[in-house]
């Protein structure tokens, strides 16, 4: 599965999209795709949740219920996301698999019913109080209650619902948070932060490893059809090269009697003083031995390592060219005896088809092979880059050459 350049994947925009047939279909297809993360650490359900789609949503939960722990950069959940929007349902779903998500803290301490109230959103913190085990009181790293933040904001109607439930602010609490509590309990999540922060930038990078390898297998299958391929044409070229010389129009001198040149020899073909047919055997002579040489070649080496097959793919493939090439020369040349001289605008007319497709086939393969070249080249320009930066800047860039990287045709 490929990413765009904030790595995002299909799974991402089909679940931000709502389209829950598609997110099915593909976490058929790969259901590790669910726990992908962007660059900002969101996953899919963050997504999903945020914009209120609950068919995917439970789609993803019941492909991989431990994903709604999953935090992002800001050390949100997507239950976090969820009580951002209005959707209640969506709240409840994120629930269901295990209920002690609901007092995951972000980096700021915040809690979703935090966050819930700092949106200003009624219906999901009557969803949130309601649910049974929730702390009510929780206080985030700024010393601040959901109360605190409802009164802080004016918002009457949240006051009056928290106060009915037990909410106050964390003055009127009876036991006030000891501050080296506090202290070793920030030490605590900030450690927690990092190392789930690290442990998703090792999933990111194998996952790129894994794209990488599918990617290097569509490669070396690609080359091998294409050896393959060369070595049949060859054989087809070489062996309308060799037949062509012995069915020559005229045919052969069978009898000396019937000679028009007493310096002819029996066997000797008739068209063979021809300027047109002298032109014909040294173009045909070159289509022959240069694909009987791609075929000594293609059956002889056997190269393994990816970068000497592409060498050689490269070279036997200028090799066709150019017996292709002397294949049609041939043809045009023996033209120019077969329709005679009082119609011999009929073989120019063969030799302007034959020079415009050959021409026009040869110089857009140079195009993609310059192409080509180019974009290589530029590539490794970004690999040295990212060499010299940062781990997790490389790994952004990686994501960026994964897109590059995979392609569906390219010329050698």
């Amino acid at each position: 599965m490929t990413t765009n350049s904030v790595n995002a994947t299909a799974l991402d925009t089909a679940a931000t999209q709502g389209h829950v047939d598609i997110v099915n279909l593909l976490l058929e297809t790969d259901a590790s795709l669910a726990r992908i993360a962007r660059n900002n650490g969101k996953t899919v359900l963050h997504s999903a949740a945020r914009m209120g789609h609950v068919e995917v949503v439970t789609a993803l939960l019941n492909k991989d219920p431990g994903i709604g722990f999953r935090t992002d950069k800001k050390g949100q959940t997507a239950l976090h996301m969820a009580s951002k929007g209005q959707n209640a349902e969506i709240l409840l779903e994120l629930l269901k698999p295990d209920i002690s998500v609901i007092h995951v803290e972000d980096s700021k301490g915040n809690r979703p019913l935090h966050v819930a109230t700092r949106k200003g959103n009624t219906i999901m913190v009557q969803t949130l109080i309601s649910v049974e085990g929730i702390e009510i009181n929780a206080v985030n790293r700024a010393g601040e209650t959901a109360f605190a933040i409802a009164d802080k904001q004016g918002n009457e109607e949240l006051v009056n619902i928290l106060r009915e439930v037990g909410g106050g602010t964390a003055k009127e609490q009876v036991n006030p948070p000891n501050p080296a509590k506090q202290l070793k309990q920030t030490v605590s999540d900030i450690r927690h932060d990092v190392q789930s922060q690290m442990k998703q930038t090792r999933q990111t990078k194998m996952q790129f490893q894994k794209i990488k390898k599918r990617i290097q297998k569509l490669h070396i299958g690609g080359l091998n059809n294409a050896i393959n391929s060369n070595t049949v044409v060859a054989v087809l070229i070489a062996t309308v090269a060799f037949a062509a010389i012995f069915q020559l129009p005229g045919n052969f001198l069978e009898d000396m009697t019937q000679a028009p040149d007493p310096d002819m020899t029996l066997g000797q073909a008739l068209i063979a003083s021809d300027p047109a047919f002298i032109i014909f055997l040294v173009f045909d002579a070159l289509a022959l031995f240069i694909s009987l040489a791609v075929v000594v070649v293609q059956t002889s080496l056997i190269v393994v390592e990816q970068k000497a097959k592409k060498k050689m793919v490269f070279v036997i493939n200028k090799l066709m060219w150019l017996a292709c090439l002397c294949i049609s020369a041939a043809f045009i040349a023996l033209t120019y005896v077969v329709v005679g001289r009082d119609d011999e605008w009929l073989a120019w007319c063969t030799m302007a088809i034959g020079t415009v497709t050959m021409v026009a086939t040869v110089g857009s393969m140079c195009y993609c092979v310059v192409a080509h070249r180019m974009e290589e080249k530029s590539l490794r320009k970004i690999r040295r880059t990212s060499m010299s930066q940062s781990w997790s800047i490389s790994i952004d860039s990686e994501a960026e050459l994964m897109n590059s990287e995979y392609k569906k045709m390219y010329a050698l």
